[in-house]
């Protein structure tokens, strides 16, 4: 869960989002990553790898009820998380979000990965909100934990196929994916599925492995939705290979708060 890098400064989400893929074409030949225990809440949990049979994509019990409503950017903001609600975290809003990714997917299949790396989940939302939580135990560390949310609400129908096309596209892009952009191309060397905590009427986690000058980033997101609002957490770690985490308390916190 942590974007364990100074891009707690970033005020651009292309910096966290999009960073990742930025390193020469092909630098990384490596087929998956390691995805292993790390020191700390560095450590992931267990993930089970991109062609596992069992698939947690967890899902609350029972599942809460949804008056389905597509939320205005108005609305969006006040379910978000705010400071003191999810203990330990400083929740601010995102600077610099009309900057966003441009990578496109060279397979059409991972079309949907790489719109929520440029921080623009697809299907178009109608209205999206971004913030950031910081680990305020961690101030003035360099590896401190942050992880940014993104809040989307969508018309009918939207938000189911948000977290439908974006499960189908970890699966058909497990062994990789290239994109281009502005920046020129990026290489992703995996894909895999992570255990998701039973949040909202459905969650999805995942983890794509990018490249930053020939070094492993591994990518983290987690996906989760209430009626027509998807909720989108992401953390990267640029400082070692180890797989961050984004801790189940934002994410379960933030679900209770959609309406």
């Amino acid at each position: 869960m942590r974007v364990r890098t100074t891009v707690v400064a970033a005020s651009a989400l292309v910096l966290c989002l999009a960073a990742a893929g930025c390193g020469p074409d092909g630098a990384d030949d490596g087929a998956g990553d390691k995805g292993g225990k790390g020191p700390g809440k560095a450590a992931t949990s267990q993930a089970p790898s991109a062609d596992s049979a069992a698939t947690p994509e967890a899902a609350a019990s029972p599942a809460p009820t949804s008056d389905g409503r597509t939320l205005t950017e108005a609305e969006l903001a006040k379910v978000a998380l705010t400071t003191g609600e999810v203990p330990g975290y400083e929740i601010a809003p995102l600077e610099g979000t009309d900057e966003r990714g441009t990578e496109k997917a060279e397979d059409e299949a991972c079309r949907p990965i790489a719109a929520i790396i440029n921080g623009s989940p697809e299907p178009a939302p109608a209205a999206i909100v971004f913030r950031t939580a910081m680990d305020t135990a961690e101030e003035g560390e360099d590896d401190r934990t942050v992880v940014t949310e993104i809040l989307t609400s969508h018309p009918k129908g939207g938000a189911e196929e948000l977290l439908r096309s974006v499960r189908e596209a970890v699966r058909a892009c497990a062994d990789g994916f290239r994109t281009t952009s502005e920046d020129g191309p990026s290489t992703y060397t995996g894909v895999k599925t992570l255990p998701a905590p039973g949040a909202g009427q459905e969650s999805f986690a995942y983890q794509v492995t990018g490249s930053l000058e020939g070094v492993r980033v591994p990518l983290v997101f987690h996906l989760v939705r209430t009626g027509s609002t998807v909720v989108t957490f992401y953390a990267a770690n640029f400082l070692t290979e180890t797989a961050p985490e984004v801790p189940d308390a934002l994410v379960t916190a933030q679900a209770a708060k959609l309406p």
